[in-house]
């Protein structure tokens, strides 16, 4: 017995010295990396060792300003979810992008555009919805990213700046080329985008057409310069089926009209006749619809020529309603 389980014991060592030992049919391999030696640094030929950098951005060097004429409305381009849509707007210098969307959705979008381009950006803050961007020794670019007239809006705007005075330098053909590559970003990324900014929230309560009543008639606050005003307030009231008869842009006045639809389907002027006495000029129209400055600030307001304040309310808010 002893024998037979000192035979087993023999047989069972000289195995596994059999299969796992160095001499084994299979090695351990566990130690082997103690051996290895360091290989040599791979060369590449000098002309496999470039840096390719592609422009997904390139700049339009030619094409048509207008001057002293009047400008075209801007194209409207729709993204691929057709829900929002981006514009580039123009009143005379002034250039600028309209997006439907809200600031918070667009900041991070217009960051993303930045990033992706040749420029190099030099500061970015979404409180402010400014972004900083390096255009060469002596000038940069500033976008500014604020919340539109019209409710869930965004107005983007873009200067080209003196680094050392914070001047602005007059380069049309820059800004917009500049702004036309971002709204085709913008057309091709915003209906994907479902995204927003926390930082940039504070973006969505800037708004610049606010509603108030004063002595029971509404009022239409606009943070606006008196000239885009006038133009903003003329495009709604065409938008809203208001007819103009007359305007006076020195002192800020239209004279309208409301159109409405006859049974035969044609479009006519209702006259309201008053037996009040009003002093003031209507020029035969129904109501007056009145732009005043007061500080950095525009407002509109509405009159109707029977003196009453309900009539009137109607134009304000379909003027309201219009406005973007």
């Amino acid at each position: 017995m002893k024998n037979l389980i000192l035979l087993t014991i023999i047989i069972s060592t000289t195995s596994c010295s059999y299969f796992s030992g160095p001499e084994g049919m299979f090695p351990s391999t566990k130690e082997n990396f103690l051996e290895e030696k360091v290989a040599k640094d791979i060369n590449l030929p000098p002309e496999l060792n470039l840096k390719s950098k592609e422009n997904h951005y390139p700049v339009v060097k030619n094409f048509e300003v207008l001057e002293n004429s009047a400008i075209p409305k801007p194209r409207q381009i729709f993204s691929s979810s057709g829900n929002s849509s981006v514009q580039l707007r123009r009143l005379g210098e002034l250039m600028w992008i309209y997006v439907e969307t809200l600031p918070s959705t667009s900041w991070p979008i217009s960051k993303s555009y930045w990033e992706t381009s040749d420029y190099e950006i030099i500061t970015t803050n979404p409180v402010t919805g400014e972004i900083d961007i390096n255009l060469d020794s002596s000038s940069k670019l500033k976008m500014t990213i604020e919340h539109g007239i019209k409710e869930a809006s965004t107005e983007i705007f873009l200067l080209q700046l003196d680094k050392e005075t914070n001047n602005i330098v007059s380069n049309p053909e820059l800004i917009q080329s500049e702004l036309s590559s971002l709204v085709n970003y913008f057309a091709e990324t915003v209906g994907q985008f479902s995204g927003t900014s926390l930082a940039a929230q504070n973006l969505n309560d800037l708004k610049k057409a606010k509603i108030f009543v004063e002595n029971g008639r509404t009022i239409i606050e606009l943070g606006l310069s008196y000239e885009r005003a006038w133009s903003s307030v003329s495009k709604a009231i065409e938008a809203a089926n208001i007819v103009t008869n007359d305007k006076n842009r020195s002192e800020g006045i239209f004279y309208v009209s409301q159109a409405v639809e006859e049974k035969d389907g044609f479009f006519s002027f209702f006259s309201r006749r008053s037996n009040n006495n009003d002093k003031t000029n209507f020029k035969d129209s129904d109501f007056q619809v009145k732009i005043t400055k007061k500080n950095n600030k525009t407002y509109v307001r509405a009159y109707s020529k029977d003196g009453k304040i309900e009539d009137a309310e109607s134009i304000i808010s379909k003027i309201n309603e219009s406005l973007s």
